[in-house]
């Protein structure tokens, strides 16, 4: 993968000030004997997450508008959130709900919403080039295995390969929280975002759902994404493309960035029975499913390092490529059909403005094939590398 083994590796953090920051040290119901029935110390999903404090007695009638249980999932706890408005709230099992009797109840949420910090986590890994790989995942959901975790260490594992190899370009790995996380990075470095050539956002990628690539926003990322001709083994499918929500990929392709940036994922969020419940745990995902998600992306970055735009150096009519020994393999034998087609595909738009990636998509040979046959063309003196200007 890229180039030749070489570690240099720089990482950076950042902390930025905003909205209260919400810490909580316990949360819980208790019944008139005493027995907690609802306790944060058991779940972390059992409290909607920024619930502002709250200590108070209430009957089962007044507590209820604020338990959150899935009546079409009776023994799952929901993920629920109250970032935006002044609220509290528990979840817990529908079953569990049903069960509670008709009594007073002890309610404490013992947490703070003072002025503080957002916190995100940053490596960055540099190039040659200064011109950025963005990769992105949300660390804002606890206790979510698929819907956060497994990003998480799929992006960890991609620092860890990428830092061994020599690189075109440089690469920014962001860890933070969804939405605000995103927004909150590239207010603090809008001037950067020019740098940003290519990006994903990694997330749901544990379970055994086919990959999928999508985008939001202004742009369509081919070149971030899948194309035809790059696809590993034509593995992922076309996700719902150019829609105003999704994960952080809507934040970088707002309309004041329009960065080339795309989610890859394998369920879809809100498309699998587990998203935002206790049922998204390590049962759900599978070293297999990771181990594939994390290869598919690692491909997906050695396609963008060994894209180029060549120019055909002699383009007015098609060279003699028998004499020059470029229809031949090492023994002296003539190369198969399916390659010498590649080389001819390479030759016929290497006009200085159509990558390998750009070729692949047009002749659906796949990019390994293309790229192979250019650094034929390459050793044989009949292409060279665009000049930056021509487009």
């Amino acid at each position: 993968m890229f180039y030749r083994p070489r570690r240099e590796v720089a990482s950076t953090g950042a902390r930025l000030g905003g909205a209260p920051e919400w810490n909580i040290r316990e949360a819980h119901i208790t019944d008139p004997s005493g027995r907690r029935v609802v306790d944060f110390a058991n779940h972390n999903l059992h409290v909607v997450s920024y619930s502002v404090p709250v200590r108070r007695r209430m009957t089962l009638g007044e507590l209820r508008p604020y338990l959150h249980s899935l009546p079409e999932q009776p023994d799952l706890i929901p993920y629920r959130t109250a970032y935006y408005t002044p609220a509290w709230g528990f979840c817990l099992p529908h079953s569990q709900l049903e069960a509670m009797a008709d009594d007073t109840y002890d309610v404490v949420i013992d947490a703070t919403l003072e002025p503080g910090s957002l916190t995100y986590g940053e490596v960055v890994i540099p190039g040659e080039s200064d011109e950025e790989v963005l990769l992105s995942a949300h660390v804002c959901h606890p206790s979510l295995a698929n819907d956060n975790c497994s990003g998480l260490a799929t992006l960890a594992w991609l620092g860890r390969l990428i830092g061994q190899y020599r690189r075109r370009y440089t690469y920014r790995l962001l860890f933070a929280p969804g939405t605000i996380g995103a927004i909150a990075w590239l207010a603090a470095n809008r001037e950067r975002t020019a740098r940003v050539r290519h990006g994903l956002i990694l997330s749901n990628l544990g379970d055994g759902a086919p990959p999928l690539y999508s985008a939001a926003g202004a742009v369509m990322p081919t070149s971030t994404g899948l194309p035809t001709g790059s696809r590993p083994e034509r593995t992922c499918r076309p996700g719902r493309r150019l829609l105003p929500y999704g994960y952080d990929e809507r934040q970088y392709c707002s309309p004041g960035f329009d960065l080339p940036v795309g989610a890859f994922q394998r369920s879809r969020w809100g498309e699998f029975a587990a998203y935002h419940t206790s049922a998204d745990n390590m049962s759900l995902i599978a070293p297999a499913h990771l181990a594939h998600s994390a290869s598919l992306v690692a491909k997906i970055l050695d396609v963008l390092e060994a894209n180029c735009r060549p120019l055909n150096t002699l383009p007015y009519g098609e060279p003699q490529l028998g004499r020059r020994g470029v229809y031949d393999d090492a023994g002296g034998r003539p190369l198969p059909q399916d390659v010498r087609l590649a080389l001819l595909w390479v030759l016929n738009l290497a006009d200085g403005r159509h990558s390998l990636i750009d070729i692949a998509e047009r002749s659906g040979i796949a990019f390994p094939a293309l790229r192979d046959a250019s650094k034929r063309l390459y050793a044989a003196g009949l292409l060279v590398d665009a000049p930056s200007g021509l487009q």
